[in-house]
């Protein structure tokens, strides 16, 4: 893959085009964006381009760190090891490209390690730190570099990605994926290829569907939401989906502007069972799960607690 295959951010491919043409490539660069949005593939281009290198193929030169398994930041032993690559001369020319991922995991001791480094590489070598929280990065690290952010595709080239990639989807599909996703790729692509997403998917439907029956015990849902925990981000997300398009389908009774059009029928029946009060006390439900959660707060108890409370509506 070359940056004319990489579909979308024209403004940052230029950018580096030209600076690397010219250059004025910079020592330094962050790379920012949410998770999926295409940080990975611009710094791996950017790498070929620098080294003047074939896209798509492993270099010796071009070397990538990654947060540990297991682990939630990168540490001051991690920045060590990466600094002691950087200070080793190239193996085949005479430049390096260091890429380091998940960048706003690191530490503050770790960042306070690096800061040197980031600021007086040696001759030759670039950083590319990749992010999704630019904000997560000290002053000190972020003043020394050149930063990009990366933005969601525009509607157009999302769908343009989706036709290259998945040619056999057809229109409705194509619009639903780009919304849903939020027109970034890699949420696309984990939708069409994760089959627990769309069992997510039809997961929360059926619980939006029969959660005011009071002859149905809600906590049977319970241990599906357990067995998918790990993806509560996408479960709270698909409600929050649903409940979106049945508010505006009982404002404007207009089909046109659901997100979920293959849903259609359900975000009618759920139109009908739902006041516009309900629909908007289960987001305040939807969004303190969320904060549970993110808290890390025992999700049995959490799941529990939004089902019966949901049903109380």
């Amino acid at each position: 893959m070359s940056f004319q295959d990489i579909i979308g951010h024209n403004d940052v491919k230029n950018e580096i085009i030209n600076s690397i043409g010219c250059g004025r490539f910079a020592h330094a660069h962050i790379i920012s964006g949410e998770d999926g949005i295409g940080k990975s593939l611009i710094a791996k281009e950017a790498a070929c381009k620098l080294l003047n290198k074939e896209p798509g193929r492993e270099y010796a030169d071009i070397i990538e760190f990654r947060l540990l398994k297991n682990k939630k930041s990168i540490g001051v032993d991690e920045i060590k090891s990466i600094i002691e690559e950087i200070n080793t001369k190239p193996y085949e020319g005479d430049k390096k490209v260091i890429i380091i991922h998940n960048a706003d995991s690191m530490t503050v001791e770790a960042q306070n390690a690096f800061l040197k480094t980031v600021e007086e590489p040696p001759k030759g070598i670039f950083i590319l730190l990749l992010c999704e929280k630019v904000e997560n990065l000290l002053d000190t690290i972020k003043s020394r570099c050149q930063i990009y952010k990366l933005h969601h595709l525009h509607k157009k080239d999302m769908e343009k990605f989706l036709l290259k990639k998945y040619s056999n989807l057809n229109k409705d599909e194509l619009n639903s994926i780009a919304i849903i996703s939020d027109c970034i790729p890699g949420k696309a692509e984990m939708f069409i290829e994760d089959s627990n997403l769309k069992d997510i998917r039809n997961l929360t439907m059926d619980i939006l569907k029969n959660i005011m029956n009071k002859d149905i015990d809600i906590f049977i849902y319970e241990e599906a939401l357990l067995k998918y925990k790990s993806y509560w981000e996408e479960t709270l997300t698909w409600f929050l989906s649903y409940i979106r398009d049945t508010l505006i389908y009982k404002e404007t009774a207009n089909n046109n502007l659901i997100i979920n059009v293959d849903k259609i029928g359900n975000i009618k029946s759920l139109s009908e069972i739902f006041s516009f009060t309900q629909l908007n006390d289960i987001i305040d439900i939807i969004k303190d799960t969320r904060l549970k959660l993110e808290s890390n707060v025992n999700a049995a108890l959490v799941f529990d607690s939004m089902l019966l409370k949901m049903q109380e509506v």
